[in-house]
């Protein structure tokens, strides 16, 4: 029976708290089960169903996270090819104890889909068994990259809670958009209990370096 990986990444675009990245590994068979549970791209479920489906996943099917803080990816000069690694780290991992041929479906984060999917594949330490697809919407279209936005997206929101109860603080979704997110950093980001969870290398915030900045002149 033919295994696969699925890959996706959760909070990639926010300014505030870490990005995550999970791999799940089933096999074909399972495809029908995640559909009969109801996996699909974690951005369509709503939270109560998420977490649900990700309970199911996790109690049946190996897994395995990759996790990056804001001071990584601020100390990253190129955030897709961070994202590489994570995912050939992930590859890596699931497939540690494989023998047999297994393929690899990844979501993904680059718009050159031939560079990026390289730049995975020669990161990988067992690539004869590994049979590698990177595509973009692969969360919407295959069940195991589903499977792995639920998980991420779940560890993605529990880390943003350990977070605000750890720091005593609601920031908002850490999303730039987000209203009460950009509040916090306009008030926050030069404080240094708050340094390690905001991502200073977003523009979001070195905007407002910029206008302190301009400021002082004054």
């Amino acid at each position: 029976m033919t295994k696969i990986i699925g890959i996706d990444d959760s909070g990639r675009g926010p300014v505030l708290g870490p990005m995550i990245l999970a791999g799940v590994l089933i096999e074909e068979k399972d495809n029908s089960i995640l559909k009969e549970w109801g996996a699909k791209d974690s951005k369509l479920l709503t939270p109560k169903i998420r977490k649900e489906v990700k309970e199911k996943i996790i109690n049946k099917f190996k897994y395995h996270i990759e996790q990056t803080e804001p001071i990584e990816i601020d100390e990253s000069d190129n955030l897709n090819y961070l994202e590489a690694i994570k995912a050939a780290k992930i590859i890596n991992k699931l497939t540690e104890d494989l023998n047999e041929r297994v393929n690899v479906i990844i979501d993904c984060p680059s718009v050159n889909i031939k560079s990026w999917t390289q730049d995975v594949q020669r990161l990988i330490k067992n690539p004869k068994i590994v049979s590698l697809a990177c595509e973009h919407k692969a969360d919407a279209n295959h069940p195991s990259v589903s499977a792995a936005s639920i998980v991420a997206k779940e560890r993605r929101e529990d880390e943003v809670y350990r977070l605000k109860r750890k720091l005593k603080i609601d920031f908002g979704s850490g999303y730039p958009s987000d209203p009460k997110t950009k509040e916090f950093i306009a008030e926050n980001f030069n404080n240094p209990k708050y340094k390690s969870i905001i991502r200073f290398s977003w523009k979001t915030v070195k905007k407002l370096f910029e206008a302190i900045d301009q400021e002082k002149l004054f």
